[in-house]
């Protein structure tokens, strides 16, 4: 009922620890609370918070238009309703190094339990678009000692991205990432890598925890969990994944009612009120005070 029992600081330490059995850790992106329950239930082992998804959620596009409370106040929102661990996008820290590390003490208040910051200048663009710019290496390195600096709880995931990737080509990429994790940064997220003998060059360059981006319709191929974990990937995310399949079937919707008038042929593919129920956990808010919630929650409809 109402919010996760798990504190903050115990899902960091459980990340860290997840981290540390080099599995492959797979955090599917929340587009809400609700869905962040959704990935909870269905067994997976942590929550992506994307800055992309809450752009698009507010009607913006990714080009770094939202702002730090906006990004902190979705990340608490999400965080707060599960028990999994949550990362979540920090863009390029909302600024130069202060304002790098104002944003890891807003998010780490927020509850997430990790946090990637990227090299792209200001103000920065989708992974996948072309026509990017990333800063020096100097001013990288910067940001990412202001992160880990800034941090009060130790196991706190600072990640450091990098987009060099699609500027200078990989080799770049590799010295870049060896560059930040020399500077502190604990894991490493590797943007728009071409195929799998990329992440792997990768791989073998650093010895900290490495990301994969799954995003649909980007430059990278959508490869298998089993092909990321075969070339020693640790996280898999899936950003927009969940937006993405949730505004087609409401677009279908729509596109119905226009058609037929009704939504009658939708249903059957629609969650039932009873499923949303459960994932809203309706029986405790009743067991919790009936005087007040004293209402029935309807069964199998």
């Amino acid at each position: 009922m109402l919010y996760s029992k798990v504190t903050p600081a115990d899902k960091r330490a459980g990340l860290r620890a997840a981290l540390a059995t080099g599995k492959l850790l797979r955090f599917p992106g929340a587009f809400n609370p609700l869905s962040a329950s959704l990935i909870q239930d269905k067994g997976f082992e942590g929550v992506y918070i994307s800055g992309a998804v809450l752009a698009a959620d507010l009607g913006l596009p990714d080009i770094g238009l939202t702002t730090l409370s906006e990004v902190a106040g979705r990340g608490q929102q999400i965080s707060r309703m599960t028990d999994l661990p949550t990362l979540i996008d920090a863009d390029t820290g909302f600024g130069e190094p202060m304002n790098v590390a104002r944003t890891v003490q807003a998010l780490e208040d927020a509850g997430v339990s990790g946090l990637h910051i990227e090299d792209q200048v200001n103000p920065k663009r989708c992974g996948h678009l072309d026509g990017k710019a990333v800063v020096g290496e100097d001013t990288a390195v910067k940001r990412i000692r202001a992160a880990v600096d800034a941090r009060r709880d130790p196991n706190l995931l600072i990640m450091a991205r990098t987009d060099i990737r699609a500027v200078d080509g990989l080799q770049a990429s590799i010295d870049r990432a060896k560059a930040l994790v020399d500077a502190g940064a604990d894991a490493i997220f590797p943007e728009a890598m071409a195929d799998l003998s990329e992440f792997e060059a990768v791989r073998k360059a650093i010895d900290v925890p490495i990301l994969a981006n799954m995003t649909e319709f980007g430059k990278s191929e959508l490869f298998s969990t089993e092909q990321l974990e075969g070339v020693g990937i640790n996280i898999v995310i899936y950003p927009v994944s969940l937006l993405r399949i949730a505004m087609g079937a409401a677009e279908r919707g729509l596109d119905t009612i226009l058609r037929e008038g009704s939504l009658k042929s939708e249903v059957a593919g629609m969650q039932t009120r009873a499923r949303l129920y459960e994932l809203l956990d309706y029986e405790a808010y009743n067991t919790f005070d009936t005087s007040v919630f004293n209402f029935e929650v309807p069964k199998g409809k």
